[in-house]
């Protein structure tokens, strides 16, 4: 025969189980509201603003459940801790002046606490956006910064540039959308290995174009996703690392519904190199 206490015990875990099921259903749901799809409202730079998502609100309140539950663990984190310094907080009045060589071939490196990702950037499709990409590289502008935003479901893509870590940082000027009728973009999918732009075209107004900023995402695996994100470069080496960081999975904030990766994954300094 159950005792009471059993009983009680049963009960209470059933009611952990059918919580976790719910936190489960909304982190997904909201993981598809993400900033950088284009049914929202407002992308990337803007989604810091927006009001509290379900993601992470659902759960036991009372003394009882919270005993009964036991703790969700993560994954081991695969990342090694960042190095010494503090992420940027320079802004500027306006775009950089053009001091691009159109011809040339240029590179970026990303040497991130997870490993290091190589990135052929495509200046003659994309000049202002890889201009800006590496003057602000120059600066030291993406040294320090965390990418504050993993998402794994729907698209898969690891955001990075905001040295507030927060999804609404910005260098203080913004830079014109380019090269979104290229030839890789077939069919709505940007592919495995693209970097683009993150900007805050709302999907309907406009002049609510060419917003980009500092903050670009890296796609990891083929994403369907309307071509309003500049792609300027692809990545040549760390498609390994990115997996690494897309394993270890993330974690919504019901506040700002980022969709923090759980890995560390800090961008310890950033170069761009011509050849």
């Amino acid at each position: 025969m159950v005792s009471k206490d059993q009983r009680r015990r049963q009960l209470a875990r059933e009611k952990y189980e059918r919580q976790q099921q719910r936190r489960s259903a909304a982190q997904r749901k909201a993981k598809r509201r993400n900033v950088i799809i284009a049914s929202v409202a407002a992308v990337a730079l803007a989604a810091g603003a927006a009001v509290y998502a379900s993601a992470g609100l659902a759960g036991g309140s009372d003394q009882e459940d919270r005993a009964a539950a036991p703790t969700p663990s993560k994954a081991p984190d695969p990342c090694d801790r960042p190095a010494k310094g503090s992420p940027s907080k320079k802004t500027w009045p306006k775009e950089p002046a053009m001091s691009l060589d159109t011809s040339a071939s240029y590179s970026a490196k990303l040497a991130t606490t997870c490993g290091a990702i190589d990135i052929k950037l495509d200046a003659g499709k994309a000049p202002h956006t890889v201009n800006s990409f590496a003057f602000l590289a120059g600066q030291g502008y993406f040294d320090h910064s965390k990418c504050h935003r993993l998402v794994d479901e729907g698209i898969f893509v690891l955001q990075c540039g905001d040295p507030k870590g927060t999804g609404r940082g910005t260098p203080g000027y913004t830079i014109p959308d380019e090269n979104l009728k290229d030839p890789r973009l077939k069919g709505g999918v940007y592919p495995a290995g693209t970097v683009a732009m993150a900007n805050r075209y709302d999907g309907a107004n406009e002049k609510t174009r060419d917003s980009g900023g500092s903050q670009f995402f890296l796609v990891y695996q083929d994403s369907k996703l309307p071509p309003n994100y500049t792609p300027f470069g692809t990545i040549t080496g760390g498609m390994d690392v990115l997996r690494k960081i897309a394993k270890a999975g993330a974690t919504t904030d019901p506040q700002t519904r980022n969709s923090a990766p759980n890995a560390t994954v800090v961008i310890d300094k950033a170069s761009v190199r011509k050849s």
